[in-house]
């Protein structure tokens, strides 16, 4: 599946749910943006502002928050992630 929306992906690399959701978008031949927030406590502050959540990964796609793992897995599983991925961002 080539992509045409934008997807943000904010991860630690020692993270389960950050591998799998990684091993998600692999399979489907998603490209994304991988910005790893290990020490990073800017980000991480603003993640948590954000998000309402302190944990990784946090999945954007064309700026909206889907969630972690659990959320794209399950998001997949019901056939909605397709048509989200393939929806290019919105223009300004």
């Amino acid at each position: 599946m080539s992509n045409l929306a934008k997807v943000v992906v904010y991860l630690t690399p020692w993270c389960p749910y950050c591998r799998a959701a990684e091993a998600l978008f692999a399979r489907k031949s998603v490209e994304y943006e991988r910005i790893d927030v290990t020490g990073d406590r800017e980000t991480r502050a603003w993640l948590r502002e954000r998000t309402g959540q302190t944990s990784v990964p946090q999945i954007f796609v064309n700026e909206q928050l889907l969630g972690g793992f659990d959320d794209i897995n399950a998001l997949d599983r019901a056939g909605k992630l397709d048509p989200l991925l393939a929806a290019p961002p919105a223009s300004l």
